[in-house]
């Protein structure tokens, strides 16, 4: 067989592995943040939504460029998640490839089978299956680009060339490096550690760092530093904002960072018991035995060091990859998803190349002994795909989902909030309010389950209930906007208007421009027969939002109750006008024209 029919037949054993593996996912639904992440995200609905994105985000993290292809997305194909989950899997099947092209840069023979194992392995499945984990599948092509342009510079410049590059203009090999680490970690800042790679590929090639590998190296570290500094204070000030996480003092997070590093590993090695949410570790810092991982880690690095002119070269660069890139998610600088679990299968998607890497350097290195390598190897391949087809299965919905995960992990009281959330939107309120009230008995203090259960109450007019969460959640929360609007409704429908007004105020205080809280302060204001304060609330939602069917109705009612009748028809009409079917406006045209009706018979 020629090479080139060869290849091509390994190509399509890549693809196709690929695709049946992902193939149920495709028409899934909507998960957990997706919801956030993408369909009430309105930058993206926004033609004005990119500049925002890079100017003045108001997003948890600062990932622009993840966001931007996010925008594109939606202007594709909008809340149809089969584009979504295409575009995941071809890009997941095209870092494949990089993979493979990089593995044979590497002298790693076989190196097709890599990019195999990489493709359908289970670990990978919960960033390419989840749409939210894009940022994961986006960032790694331009990552593995950046390093495959890198050993091409390297391998073509020797070092008083790298030395005189620096100096002057850079080659255009090693500027395409830089662009395309600098793309990667403006889609996600875990790829921060590449500069590291780099001199570790450094010294693994030539058995030393030198000058000129530090200088090539360092605009790498300089984007690194800035972008990671900009991602930790997005975390810090957004994402996290005074939440405890609960993951202690430096000791611990040690202990918990040797132990993450050792769950991949074996999740790796064999990937049974997956799950979204895995239970969360409790540690002491006091005791020693927590840090045995980090003991025996170090213990094999010594006796790899002292053999490092033979094999072991090849498995500390391996491990070395592997460790290093896990650095960003293990917990020693703090991230919002430390507050649910300690470990995440997404959080391996890369640290994964190393060990991939690795495994067949391995295999090839028992066929120089005449072992029939290739048996195993193709049998752990197929087994791996077997199982991500199944595992696939359970991110096809939300219900489906975090169903799964409290089989596995009741605990997840993050997992009950979001079954609670999926099952209030398909109408099953009372399985939500079990949920809610479920994740409160594991985590009191969560306010998201006081507010969506306070919501959830409301809405089965358990109004004593819900205003009690929602000043729980309040209390917690005193800067909640949407806590301090629900529960303005709440007491409003239970009648007590002045108490509501107070926390409308509250809310405007907090965001003068919200159209929605205005509306609802307008009509507070109208059961209490403060017309003049309503008309002027209903108006200046109507200068934010000129088309807002809501304030017309209510500027209308308004203008009813003090008899500008005319001005009251000419509301109700625009907002028919706007809204053809909108009941309560045309429920108030036929009491309007009745009463114009007996105006006139009785003149």
């Amino acid at each position: 067989m020629k090479a080139k029919e060869l290849i091509f037949l390994q190509a399509a054993a890549i693809v196709s592995a690929g695709f049946w593996v992902f193939w149920p996912a495709i028409h899934g639904g909507w998960i957990w943040d997706d919801f956030n992440e993408i369909v009430y995200n309105h930058l993206l609905s926004d033609p004005a939504g990119i500049r925002k994105i890079w100017f003045s985000p108001d997003s948890l993290d600062y990932f622009p460029l993840k966001a931007t292809a996010q925008w594109v997305e939606w202007h594709l194909w909008g809340d149809q998640v089969t584009g979504y989950h295409l575009v995941n899997i071809g890009l997941h099947l095209l870092s494949a490839f990089l993979l493979w092209n990089l593995l044979g840069k590497l002298g790693v023979r076989l190196a097709w089978l890599g990019a195999l194992l990489f493709a359908v392995h289970p670990l990978v499945v919960e960033s390419v299956a989840w749409i939210s984990e894009f940022k994961n599948t986006l960032s790694l092509p331009p990552l593995l680009l950046a390093m495959l342009l890198y050993i091409d510079y390297d391998t073509k410049h020797d070092a008083a060339e790298r030395d005189r590059n620096m100096i002057g203009l850079p080659s255009p090999t090693y500027l395409l490096s830089f662009i395309c680490f600098l793309a990667a970690m403006l889609c996600k800042s875990s790829v921060v550690m590449f500069p590291v790679v780099l001199l570790i590929y450094c010294w693994w090639k030539r058995g030393s760092i030198g000058r000129a590998d530090l200088l090539a190296s360092a605009p790498f570290f300089a984007v690194s530093v800035a972008l990671g500094s900009v991602s930790v204070w997005f975390q810090q000030r957004r994402a996290i904002a005074g939440t405890d996480l609960l993951i202690g003092g430096f000791l611990p997070r040690c202990a918990a960072a040797g132990q993450a590093a050792v769950f991949y590993l074996w999740k790796y090695l064999i990937p049974v018991d997956l799950m979204p949410i895995y239970p969360r570790w409790t540690l002491s810092p006091s005791a020693l035995w927590q840090f045995w991982p980090w003991v025996t880690m170090a213990g094999i690095f010594v006796c790899l060091l002292m053999k490092r002119s033979t094999w072991s070269k090849h498995a500390l660069f391996g491990f070395g990859v592997y460790l290093v890139n896990l650095i960003p998610v293990l917990g020693f600088v703090p991230m919002a998803y430390l507050r649910i679990s300690r470990v995440a299968d997404h959080f391996a998607y890369l640290p994964l190349i190393g060990l991939i890497g690795l495994t067949i350097a391995v295999f090839r290195a028992f066929d120089r002994r005449k072992l029939l390598y290739c048996i195993p190897l193709y049998l752990l391949i197929a087994a791996a795909a077997w199982q991500s087809h199944r595992y696939v299965r359970i991110f096809l919905n939300a219900e489906t989902l975090l169903t799964y995960t409290l089989e596995h992990n009741p605990n997840a009281w993050i997992a009950h909030v979001n079954l609670g959330n999926a099952l209030a939107r398909s109408g099953r309120l009372p399985e939500a309010i079990a949920h809610y009230e479920a994740a409160l008995r594991l985590r009191p203090d969560y306010v998201v389950a006081h507010h969506n259960l306070g919501s959830v109450l409301a809405q089965v007019g358990r109004l004593p209930e819900a205003i009690a969460h929602f000043e729980t959640a309040l209390r917690l929360a005193p800067d909640n906007l949407v806590a301090q609007n629900d529960l303005g409704n709440a007491l409003a429908r239970s009648g007590q208007f002045q108490t509501a007004i107070t926390h409308y105020e509250a809310a405007l205080r907090l965001e003068p421009n919200d159209i929605d809280v205005r509306c609802n302060l307008g009509i507070a204001l109208v059961q209490i027969g403060q017309l003049p304060e309503a008309i002027g609330q209903f108006e200046k939602a109507l200068q934010l939002k000129p088309n807002y069917v809501d304030a017309h109705y209510g500027l209308g009612v308004a203008f009813m109750q003090i008899d500008r009748l005319p001005e009251a028809e000419a509301e109700f009409e625009k907002a028919l006008s706007l809204q053809p079917r909108y009941r309560p406006a045309r429920v108030k045209m036929i009491q309007l024209r009745a009463a114009e009706a007996e105006f006139q018979r009785q003149d």
